[in-house]
């Protein structure tokens, strides 16, 4: 059998629960982190981190709304999930025009989730029971309520609170063209005029995304030193890293040129240019100043290789999202190339590879998988896309297990480990400015977002109390059958298979830190070991495979029959290592 093989050194790693597919085995209390095989600083290289948004998690108050008390209260579940890390979307005060991606004040938590106490309690918490907190940080914008920018408009053109921002006029004999031709990341103007005291058009401010959210210029002291201050701020509370959104757009070219139509690397007006390195170099002696060095996890869309490395070398970025695999088809050929590719990317650097299925921006895998166009674009995205669930359902549990095998990071979103599906939402209640700003053909972001379902039954499926108010996003009633406390008595769910599969990448060393080697088993499948020990096969195909020689099945996303695997399904076997002949 053909292979060749990658060294954690090449690439990063992943982690007992040994037993027949679909079993769930009873789980240990998770350990802290003093007494965990990854417990040191470089604990991110291998870890699970699971996707907290907070908003549709679990409603402790009953208003309807994801709250901080209620993960509190939700924090053993999490423990038995096997996860080592909380990442949190943004929880501070905002008009929410983006999700809260409009942050009002980095220094407090919105009233909706609680305060600053509850959020120092859940960070204390948590770590007394091994895991660890992430929040986001978003240097490119802040809200339009920001005291900052509500200075800059009271100030007026020229004055030094404008100097923050990127305030300019108009082009044209009158002022009213927009300064540039840059496109929003939401589609649409990038440029907002405002309007002067006496009521005449005044200057325009630049927003890469929606007019709620004006860019910083972080050519300022004043935005870098701030910025490093706010690290300063959760890292004293315990915070053991930040996740960095948009982290390629803050840097702009102070001449705001019109957009080249090809432009060198690193001369993009606004997306990656080399000046950010600078930014993040400080903040990454930020993090290592402190006695258990604090990570910093890099939002970085790019397709240039050698360009998305930079942002991991030794003194910036420790990790970096993997967007890659997560928007492939279901198809064996991308899928294996996306992993080779994300794995070559990240070796020159020595930083581990991130494996993402689906986040709060991108439809989720059970639906995904299941329809006719199985990868992911922000352009496709269209109202009553026909969808096989139960397909996608298959193809989700494979995957699951796929990436949970590879070397590196996992990072899960919550719901996920139900199998949650999209939900297409009435568009009356839908808030996710995407969608508005597609002039409606996007159904938008806030159908991953739906309130996770707790229990089988109640207004609210145990999202809140039972005489809590509706979730501020309704639930479609086939949710109840995905709810916790039904997948918790169900040996075959997704939920126990995540448990399962957590379990072995917590307390096996093949899968933690092992090498891994490829294998040849046909143009359909996915194959490879880890640590010699381990065997990961994916069957892509349309036909069941036979199983090569193996000592023992550890888990199965479906049901195998007489040695063969089914079609979209995933097999963790334990296997002789190379060259051993004993029994």
């Amino acid at each position: 059998m053909d292979s060749d093989v990658l060294s954690p050194a090449d690439a990063a790693s992943g982690a007992s629960a040994a037993g027949s597919p679909g079993a769930s085995p009873a789980l240990p209390r998770h350990q802290a982190p003093t007494d965990r095989p990854d417990a040191g600083h470089e604990w991110w290289r291998t870890a699970v981190i699971y996707q907290v948004y907070v908003r549709s998690f679990a409603d402790a108050d009953g208003d309807g709304t994801g709250d901080l008390a209620g993960v509190r209260a939700r924090l053993p579940y999490l423990a038995a999930l096997g996860v080592d890390a909380l990442w949190f979307n943004p929880w501070y005060p905002s008009p929410l025009a983006d999700g809260g991606y409009d942050v009002a004040d980095y220094r407090a938590i919105h009233p909706m989730f609680g305060d600053l106490a509850e959020a120092e309690a859940l960070i204390r918490e948590a770590g007394e029971l091994g895991i660890r907190t992430i929040i986001d940080i978003v240097p490119n914008h802040i809200s339009h309520e920001h005291e900052w920018f509500q200075a800059a408009l009271a100030a007026g053109p020229g004055s030094p609170e404008r100097e923050r921002f990127w305030f300019r006029p108009g082009r044209g004999e009158h002022g009213d063209q927009e300064p540039t031709d840059w496109v929003s990341s939401f589609q649409g103007s990038t440029w907002t005029r405002t309007t002067n005291p006496d009521g005449t058009p005044g200057e325009w401010y630049l927003h890469l995304f929606t007019p709620e959210q004006p860019d910083l210029n972080w050519n300022h002291p004043d935005v870098r030193a701030e910025h490093e201050d706010v690290l300063r701020f959760w890292f004293d509370r315990g915070v053991a890293g930040v996740r960095i959104d948009s982290a390629a757009l803050p840097v702009k070219d102070e001449a705001l040129p019109m957009l080249p139509v090809d432009p060198a690397p690193g001369q993009h007006p606004h997306v990656d240019r080399d000046e950010i390195h600078d930014i993040y170099r400080a903040w990454r002696a930020v993090a290592d100043s402190y006695e258990q060095p604090r990570v910093l996890v890099g939002e970085v869309w790019l397709e240039d290789a050698a360009r998305f490395a930079r942002y991991l070398r030794p003194d910036e970025m420790h990790t970096a999202f993997n967007f890659d695999l997560m928007t492939q088809p279901w198809d064996a050929e991308a899928m294996r190339r996306s992993i080779r590719r994300t794995l070559a990317e990240h070796a020159p650097v020595g930083a581990p590879a991130t494996w993402v299925l689906s986040n709060h921006d991108i439809t989720r895998p059970v639906t995904r998988y299941g329809r006719e166009d199985s990868g992911f674009a922000f352009d496709r995205k269209r109202f009553g896309t026909p969808t096989d669930l139960a397909l996608g359902t298959r193809r989700a549990r494979a995957a699951a297990l796929l990436t949970a095998a590879l070397p590196g990071c996992l990072y899960i979103y919550q719901g996920d480990e139900l199998g949650l599906p999209e939900v297409e939402l009435p568009r009356e209640v839908i808030e996710d400015p995407m969608h508005f700003r597609s002039g409606g053909v996007d159904p938008g972001r806030d159908g991953c977002r739906v309130p996770l379902p707790w229990s089988g039954d109640g207004v609210s499926l145990g999202f809140g109390p039972d005489d809590a108010a509706e979730p501020w996003l309704p639930q479609p009633a086939a949710f109840a059958a995905l709810a916790v406390e039904r997948q918790e008595a169900d040996a075959s769910s997704m939920l126990a298979l995540y448990r399962d599969a957590l379990a072995l990448r917590r307390d096996r060393d093949d899968l933690r830190e092992g090498d891994l080697a490829w294998h040849e088993l046909g143009a359909d499948v996915i194959a490879f070991t880890r640590g010699g020990t381990v065997a990961s096969i994916t069957n892509l195909g349309g036909a069941p495979i036979a199983l090569p020689d193996h000592r023992g099945v550890l888990l199965a996303s479906s049901p195998l029959a007489a040695g063969m695997l089914p079609p979209d399904s995933t097999v963790w076997l334990a296997v002789e290592p190379a060259g051993d002949e004993s029994a």
